[in-house]
Formats: structure tokens, C-alpha cells, sequence
């Protein structure tokens, strides 16, 4: 007997794709608007084309900003994955101090990320902060408002304390999912610590990885609260990353079209990179299900 499909539950679904239209879809032909128009305000627009695109990709400017953010990203990846890796194997497996470990890797991730930047401004000044004070009296000269090192420095060790936790209780999750089995068939083959890593653990722990590495290479890409109250993109231009830029531009000069150009070309290089990643999650999936 053939089974008659009710598709009235679809309208349930409605008012979540007319919020999703009106909070996502509407703002962005919104961007696409000015993005191929100019304006001098008035609600008077100008036909311009492709022209604020041309200008976007022909800035210097904004390609020392993507040079920045590469590095930034390519930095605090190399730390966080294989950090976050360690502390997810050193973690407790079961028990109360299993909780403890969780719960205190949960606690940087509650932090909003104003409440970060201003943290971690207040710990790193000479003053009054415990970082700055500290490397000041051992004849250290720290100062992250002037000197690019340490503006750097600081923004990096921030984001991996911030962050490192998220690929710790990924990879932990990975590492939980393993059967004990395997760990008794390496003990009983002799197997050494690295072995097991290398051939049970590390494969068992390829797809949380990889969501851990586009989460962060998503977030990194983005990153813009946090080195914003921290450096406010100084000094001078050495931590205005692709974002804080793109703010500078929107608002700070209030270049409406070439914001828009840039900031589309920005969403369609994260969403090309982040499809990357969900192919080879993919790929890997079916390789696994074979």
C-alpha cells in the first residue's frame, strides 16, 4: 500500500525561512546593492558596475590586510591544533577529575569576546596589568601599543588562550569515540605511545579535526573584536586585519561601495575555503564508510 505524504508540516518550518530572509537574505542584496552603485547620500544612487570590485582588488591596502590575516590565521592554527591535540590526550579519560578538566576548558569559551579583548588590554599594561608589570620588573620591555612584536605577541597568545579549548574538547570527543579494543589489541602487539597515536588515535580523530581547524580558520578569519580593544589595529596598521579594515572603511570613511565589494569578495573567500573543508570531511566519510 502506497503511503500518502502529508507536507503540511513544512509550514512549521516558515517562520524560521522568514526570519532567516529577513536577518540574512535581505541584508545581503542590500550589500549587493551599493556594492554596484555610488551614492552621495540623499538616497540618490549611481549606476558604477564592477568598478568598487576593480578598486578592491587592485588595493594594496587591503592586500597588506589579507597578508596579515593569513599569517594570523596560519599562526594561531600551527599553535592551537597540535596544543589543543597535547591537552586532549593528558586530560583524564573518566572519573571526577575528567569533569573538573571539562569544565575548566568550557570556561574560556563563555567569555564574550569584548569582555576578552578588555581582559587581556588591562593584563598586558605596564601599569596596573599582572603581564605588564611582571615583564617590567624583570627588565623586559613590553609594551604592545608600540612595538609590533608585542602587539602581535599579545594578540596570539590571547586567541590561543581563548581558543585552544574548543580543539581540545573536539579532539577529547574524537579520542572518547575510539574503542577500548583497539587499545588492548596495541597492548597486546607491544605497541609504543607514538604508535597508538599514529595509527588509532590520530585517524579516529580526522574528522574532529577537521571541524576544528575550519571552526577556527572560520573564526580566525573573522577575528575582529578582540584586536580591536586590544590594539585598535596598531600600531599603525600591523594588527588591522581584513575585518577591522573593512570596519575602518564602512564606518570610519563611511566608503559604502567599496566596503560592499569588499566585504562580498571576503564572504565568498571563507565560504570557497570552508566548502573546501566540508569536501574532504566528506571524502573522509565515505572513505571511512567503505
Amino acid at each position: 500500500m502506497d503511503k500518502t505524504q502529508n507536507n503540511k508540516a513544512w509550514f512549521l518550518v516558515l517562520p524560521v525561512l522568514a526570519l532567516v530572509a529577513f536577518s540574512a537574505v535581505i541584508p545581503l542584496m542590500t550589500v549587493v546593492n551599493y556594492s554596484l552603485q555610488d551614492t552621495f547620500g540623499n538616497n540618490e544612487f549611481f549606476w558604477a558596475g564592477l568598478e568598487w570590485f576593480e578598486d578592491v582588488l587592485d588595493s594594496d591596502r587591503i592586500k597588506d590586510a589579507l597578508g596579515r590575516q593569513i599569517l594570523f590565521t596560519g599562526i594561531i592554527l600551527a599553535i592551537e591544533v597540535p596544543l589543543g591535540i597535547f591537552v586532549a590526550l593528558n586530560m583524564p579519560k573518566k572519573g571526577f577529575w575528567a569533569s573538573f578538566c571539562l569544565v575548566l576548558m568550557a570556561l574560556p569559551l563563555l567569555i564574550p569576546f569584548n569582555v576578552v579583548g578588555t581582559i587581556w588590554q588591562i593584563f598586558g599594561r605596564v601599569d596596573i596589568g599582572l603581564l605588564g608589570h611582571t615583564l617590567a620588573a624583570m627588565g623586559v620591555d613590553y609594551n604592545y601599543t608600540n612595538d609590533v612584536f608585542d602587539a602581535w605577541a599579545t594578540v596570539i597568545i590571547m586567541d590561543v588562550w581563548h581558543w585552544t579549548s574548543l580543539v581540545a574538547l573536539l579532539s577529547y570527543a574524537g579520542l572518547q569515540s575510539i574503542p577500548e579494543a583497539y587499545y588492548q589489541a596495541a597492548k597486546i602487539d607491544q605497541a609504543g605511545r607514538l604508535a597508538v597515536f599514529r595509527y588509532i588515535e590520530l585517524p579516529k580523530m580526522q574528522g574532529v579535526l577537521l571541524i576544528a581547524i575550519l571552526l577556527r580558520f572560520m573564526d580566525s578569519f573573522m577575528i575582529y573584536t578582540e584586536p580591536f580593544v586590544v590594539t585598535g589595529g596598531g600600531p599603525g596598521n600591523a594588527t588591522t586585519f581584513l575585518s577591522i579594515d573593512l570596519v575602518k572603511q564602512a564606518i570610519g570613511q563611511f566608503d559604502l561601495g567599496p566596503a560592499a565589494a569588499f566585504s562580498l569578495i571576503y564572504f565568498l573567500v571563507i565560504l570557497l575555503i570552508s566548502w573546501v573543508f566540508y569536501t574532504v570531511m566528506t571524502n573522509l566519510d565515505k572513505r571511512d564508510g567503505v
